[in-house]
Order: C-alpha cells, then sequence, then structure tokens
C-alpha cells in the first residue's frame, strides 16, 4: 500500500493495560488533625482557563516564533512532551527511539505510519517519568530533536509533513545552529582558544599585574575551595592558560573516604576531612543530584554535563529528566577531574586551609594559608597570587569571619531550617505509584525509584513575628534522596547537623527529605543575632539544641511524624532509622521557635492532602537541618564578578551566595573562571559568546 493510499488514524496509540493504572488514593491512617491557616498555592492556567490577555499573547508569540523559521526542511525541530505509557516504553533505563515513541513522533507531525519513520532521524534530549495521579496512566515523557535532513534522506516521503509542520510554544520548536551547538567546556574553552589566536600560546600582549611592572603573560591565581565552582573555575582558566593553584582545607576523595568512615563507625571527627569539606565539596557525599532550575537544555548547563561525563559520569545525565550521580559515582569522576586538572598545569594543595588575605592598597595580593590539622596556625606560610577566586563552601564559617575581620562586605540571606523526615521507600513508592510500585524493585526495575517534590506557602492573617506566628513563609520538601540514608553533616563536636544522601542505584530500604521552612532578618532579631553573620550564629543555635537533645555523641533526636503533630514525646521501640550513629526519641516540636514549629506543622498537613499517607506511624523526623544554602551573600560585580569591597577577591558559587547545588555551582564557577581569564586579557570578546548568557549575580535560581 502506498503512502498516500494510508489512513491516518490514532489506533497505534493504545492504552496500557488496566493493571499499570493508577486507582484513586487508598485510605490512610486516621490522626488527629490540627487546625492549617490558610495556603497560598496559584495553580498556573491552561487551556481555557486562559484569561483572554493571557490567550492574546499566546497568540502573538506563536506568530513571532513561526516567523522566525526561515526554512523548515533544514536544521533540527525539537518536540518536546511526547508521551509513551508504561507498557508501551523499555523503561527508566533506555535512552533510545522505542516504537511507542515513533508513535508519539508520529502524531505530532501528523505522519500517518509510525513504523516508517527512521529512528537515526532522532535523538532522545530528554527523558522523565510522570505518575501524577491527574493522569489516567503513568508515562514517560520526552523532548526529542528532528534532525530534517537525515529524515528526508531516509524518508523522502515525510517532506510535505515536515513543510506544514508549525511551532507551538512549549512542544514544537524550529532551532536555530546556536542553540544546538554546546560541547564539553575543554572543547569549548579550546574552540574559544582558537578563535582567538591561541592566547596561551603568548600570542598576546604580555599585561602588567598589581603594578609590579615588567609584565608578566601568566596571572597567578589561586582557587579556594575544590567543590564545583572551584573545580570548574579551575579548569577554565587553566585552560586559558593561567597558573592555577587550587586550595582545599579538606583531603583528596580517597583520604576523605577514610575519615568518613572513622565517623561513621567509630564517631571520630576530623573537623577538616568530613561531609561538608573535602575534594568535590559537600555535593560528594549526597545524592549528587544534577537537577538544576537555571535551564536544563541550555547550552550552559549541557557544558557541565558533559564535561562530568567527559571525567567518567554515566552519559545518561544528558538525558535523564532528573538526573543524579550518586556518591559511587561521585568518587572516581573527582579523581578524574583532579588528574586532568594536574596534567593542566593546576597545582593541588589538600589540607591546605586559608586563614587570612594578603591585602595592600585595598586589593588582594596573596593568601595566608596553614597544615589544616594544625589548629594553631604554627605552620602558616604566605602565598602571593594576582586574583583569588573565592568558591568555599556553606559550611567554611570560620572564612566568613575572616572576611568580616577584612572589612569584605558581606550581607546576610535567606535560607531554610527544619527537620529530615525519613519513610519507607516501599511506602513512598506505593504513595506515588500505586500498582506500578511493584516495578521499582530498588532501583533495577522498570520504573524510577519514587521521589516527591511540594511546596507550599504558609499564610497566617495579619500578625507579626513578635507574636509568635508563622506569618507568610514558603514550606518545602528539600534534597529528597529516595532509596538512601541520613548522614551526619556536623564540622564541630558540639553541634549536630543533618543531610541525606544515596548511591547511583537508589536501593536502600528508606527515602529522605528535609522539610524545610524560610527564615529571614525577622527570625534573627527574635534571638537577637543581628550583623552579617546573624544566619551563621541562628544556624549553630539550633544545631546545639539538635545535639544536646540527642545526648552527644552525635547521636540525632527523633520524633514520629504523628507525634510531632501532637506535640508527644514519641514512645519506643521507634522506627527503623538509615542513620547509622544513632538516635533518641526527643520532643523535636520544641527544638524550633513556636512559628517555625507552627509552619512545619501546616505543611506536613498539606504534604498529607499532596500525598496521602506522608502521615505515617513509620515516618520518622530527624533533627536538625539547617545548611540548606548560604546564609550570606559577598556582594559582587555583574560583569567582572570581582568582590564590590576589596580588588582581585572573587567570590562564586554556594559559600558566596550564587548557586544551590552542584549544577548551578559549577555554572558559576565557570562564567567566573571566564570573567577573570577575560580580567586578565586571556581571551578577547564578550564572555556570552563562549558560553551563553549568566543568570546574573544578583539571581539565583539554582
Amino acid at each position: 500500500m502506498s503512502l498516500s493510499q494510508t489512513v491516518f488514524t490514532p489506533s497505534f496509540l493504545s492504552s496500557i493495560s488496566n493493571e499499570l493504572r493508577i486507582p484513586h488514593p487508598r485510605p490512610v491512617l486516621s490522626y488527629s488533625r490540627i487546625q492549617t491557616n490558610r495556603i497560598l498555592c496559584a495553580a498556573k492556567r491552561t487551556g481555557k482557563r486562559r484569561y483572554p490577555s493571557e490567550r492574546k499573547k499566546l497568540r502573538t508569540e506563536q506568530k513571532e516564533a513561526a516567523a522566525k523559521v526561515k526554512n523548515k526542511l533544514e536544521g533540527v525541530w525539537r518536540l518536546s512532551k511526547l508521551g509513551v505509557p508504561v507498557g508501551d516504553d523499555p523503561g527508566k533505563d533506555s535512552l533510545g527511539i522505542s516504537e511507542g515513541l515513533l508513535q508519539a513522533i508520529a502524531k505530532v507531525i501528523e505522519f500517518p505510519v509510525a513504523s516508517m519513520l527512521p529512528e537515526e532521524a532522532f535523538s532522545v534530549v530528554r527523558k522523565s517519568f510522570d505518575a501524577r495521579k491527574i493522569l489516567k496512566e503513568a508515562k514517560f515523557v520526552y523532548t526529542v530533536d528532528l534532525d530534517v535532513k537525515t529524515l528526508l534522506e531516509l524518508e523522502p516521503r515525510a517532506h510535505d509533513f515536515i513543510f506544514r509542520l508549525e511551532p507551538k510554544l512549549g512542544l514544537v520548536e524550529h532551532l536555530s545552529p546556536e542553540k544546538t551547538v554546546s560541547g564539553d567546556l575543554i572543547s569549548v574553552v579550546n574552540e574559544c582558544r582558537r578563535v582567538n589566536g591561541d592566547a596561551a600560546a603568548g600570542e598576546h600582549e604580555p599585561v602588567v599585574i598589581n603594578g609590579t611592572g615588567g609584565g608578566r603573560s601568566k596571572p597567578r591565581v589561586a582557587v579556594v575551595g575544590g567543590g564545583p565552582s572551584g573545580l570548574f573555575a579551575a579548569l577554565v582558566l587553566a585552560e586559558f592558560g593561567a597558573d592555577v593553584t587550587l586550595i582545599e582545607r579538606g583531603q583528596a576523595v580517597e583520604e576523605r573516604g577514610r575519615d568518613i568512615g572513622a565517623l561513621v563507625v567509630r564517631k571520630i571527627l576530623d573537623m577538616e576531612s568530613n561531609f561538608c569539606f573535602g575534594e568535590g565539596g559537600a555535593g560528594t557525599w549526597s545524592d549528587g543530584k544534577l537537577v538544576t532550575r537555571i535551564g536544563k537544555n541550555s547550552a550552559t548547563v549541557l557544558a557541565v554535563l558533559k564535561t562530568l561525563v567527559r571525567f567518567g559520569a554515566p552519559d545518561n545525565i544528558l538525558v535523564n529528566g532528573k538526573p543524579h550521580l550518586g556518591t559511587d559515582k561521585l568518587i572516581p569522576l573527582l579523581r578524574n577531574f583532579r588528574h586532568y586538572l594536574q596534567s593542566a598545569g593546576v597545582n593541588i594543595k589538600f589540607g591546605t586551609r586559608v586563614d587570612d588575605l594578603l591585602v595592600e592598597d585595598s586589593r588582594v595580593v596573596g593568601v595566608r594559608v596553614s597544615d589544616s590539622t594544625d589548629k594553631l596556625q604554627s605552620s602558616s606560610k604566605d602565598l602571593k597570587f594576582d586574583a583569588v577566586v573565592l568558591a568555599v563552601g556553606h559550611s567554611a564559617r570560620d572564612t566568613y569571619e575572616m572576611l568580616l575581620s577584612r572589612n569584605v562586605e558581606l550581607t546576610p540571606k535567606d535560607f531554610a531550617v527544619g527537620l529530615r523526615v525519613e519513610h519507607p521507600q516501599e511506602l513512598i513508592n506505593s504513595i506515588q505509584y500505586s500498582d506500578l510500585a511493584g516495578e521499582v524493585r530498588k532501583g533495577r526495575g522498570k520504573v524510577p525509584v519514587a521521589d516527591y517534590k511540594v511546596v507550599q506557602y504558609v499564610n497566617d492573617k495579619d500578625e507579626d513575628l513578635s507574636q509568635s506566628s508563622s506569618s507568610k513563609r514558603s514550606c518545602y520538601s528539600f534534597c529528597m534522596c529516595p532509596g538512601g540514608q541520613v548522614v551526619l553533616t556536623s564540622t564541630n563536636p558540639n553541634e549536630l547537623c543533618i543531610n541525606g544522601m544515596s548511591f547511583s542505584r537508589r536501593s536502600s530500604k528508606w527515602a529522605n527529605a528535609a522539610l524545610v521552612v524560610t527564615v529571614s532578618a525577622k527570625d534573627f532579631d527574635l534571638l537577637n543575632l543581628t550583623g552579617p553573620l546573624a544566619g551563621i550564629e541562628f544556624q549553630r543555635e539550633f544545631e546545639r539544641r539538635a545535639a544536646i537533645m540527642g545526648g552527644g555523641d552525635f547521636t540525632v533526636p527523633v520524633q514520629r511524624v504523628t507525634d510531632f503533630l501532637q506535640s508527644k514525646l514519641s514512645e519506643t521501640p521507634l522506627p527503623s532509622s538509615s542513620y547509622r550513629l544513632g538516635v533518641k526519641s526527643a520532643k523535636l516540636h520544641e527544638l524550633f521557635p513556636a512559628h517555625i514549629t507552627d509552619s512545619l506543622r501546616q505543611s506536613l498537613s498539606m504534604f498529607e492532602k499532596e500525598l496521602p499517607g506522608f502521615i505515617s506511624e513509620e515516618a520518622l523526623l530527624h533533627g536538625v537541618e539547617t545548611r540548606t544554602s548560604s546564609p550570606v551573600r559577598i556582594p559582587r560585580s555583574n560583569e567582572t564578578y570581582e568582590s564590590t569591597s576589596l580588588k582581585g577577591l572573587y567570590p562564586v558559587g554556594e559559600g558566596a551566595g550564587y548557586a544551590g547545588g552542584i549544577v548551578s555551582a559549577a555554572v558559576d564557577g565557570m562564567f567566573s573562571g571566564l570573567a577573570v581569564a577575560k580580567n586578565f586579557d586571556l581571551f578577547d570578546g564578550a564572555i556570552e559568546s563562549v558560553i551563553g548568557k549568566a543568570q546574573g549575580a544578583g539571581l539565583v535560581k539554582y
């Protein structure tokens, strides 16, 4: 039968079997509900629910998008939100073009026979799993690029269908060439050097640095901190030919792993090498999440992800809708990253703490360092540099104090505090997937291990914090670790702080996430905490309270969610916990001020509505989670990334208040490295021409 005789029907869009459908929520545990205040949660209007002005704007944008397409029969068409039912998909680990996906593509381009479409013409850009209860059935959702040239070479009869294709906002997009170009960071910088006449080869004019005279073609740059921002800043600068020294107070991942083992097994805390400090930063011993809000398909994010792949990350992080690595994948990756930096000439100093900045004429000229195991700093020595990239993490509290003593401008920043809740992973699978829960199989099944992300906005009338009301604040789940464990992130034996982590398969029997509420200067004022470091003192206050509640020796205070809601001490035996250093029943409802506790309770009640079964006798709260993001911001220039109060200092990453998470920190480090290279004339042109547009110094999307 010829193509012209083929009748297009939707018959190929068959539903999956009834066994895979998600039923109505099952009955949940009965408990005494508390009175909740008004919840603000604005849903996005779609379809007929849009206002006339919104529909008019949408039509205008559609026309503008269509006008930009010069030739439909060239380049790449990006097809988004292609749904494939679970029964028609090979599963989460398959990233190729399946028969079910071809059927979804054929429907969008209105091609009558999906089996005639050549797989070679399509590539998967993004794949995620959608099991929301509002859907008739769970499905995998794809974003696919259609290469027109390949498609027409292999299937010429698709010509008319592509010619009739029109852009649809959020669904169908014709990509311009610049939108499709993105390599790993090393390739990007090498291409920039080639275009600019290979600055690293000395073809640019020597520059005079710090007014010393004589000129030097290789600026000496210190990068302080070996987390994502520091590593990517060092990589960019080394590729552009700078003389880079990377200084990290903690140890390399191999020795850091032994130090963490000593903490978990023998409760020996190394204050300089632990879950927070060391190669890779705090994200190394975590879930290794690569999810970000700064544009998952942007050139900047793809450059970071492709660089991680170059150093050993699996290819699927380029496609997965919620990419993650896991600690077991991060450790060899970081080792490869380190070896490359060293081969590029970077001098890496582990176990070296920066105790002070060397300042002359209001400009940084170097750093004072010491052996990080030397608490008395008797081994200190001065190292001279032309610039210092400050890429410390959010737990480097002594560094903030040092900066303040040097009159570097610091501003307090809002962050979030709360508790970490843990459920049996099977319970979360059941809540999210219902009958599909059996397809998880400890991370080896057809569907991903179930996770969740919940955000609510609690608003309490017109009262203020001084009256212990909850006031308006966001309450949300943070750093959800499916198939993970709760771990200790304290950097001082007198303080107790926790986080979550998981390995790449996410195969443990527990699921944990932080349940946190935002705090600001108003909350700090209630404890008589003022000044730039008020947020840090706020964190310390509750970390010390948690340590006392736990009874010391890193024992974590815990409480059933049901008992937290009813303000009563949990009776033993408690539900099992993944935390390995011991737990103790405690009155966590007395840990925070009343307005924070009330907000946590209200959010829990609302989470129960979103996830029926979330409030359970099996759900265990752990205290305390305070280090969700930096409590401090170091103001810097939007263009040069240089501190606004001290020349030669470049504050970047999460510790400086400009990122949150592995990817956004890496992106910020990448742009800071480019800014420093440009400031020292290591390349010409605009930074945006190298890797795209940055988010801006004042905008943090994480």
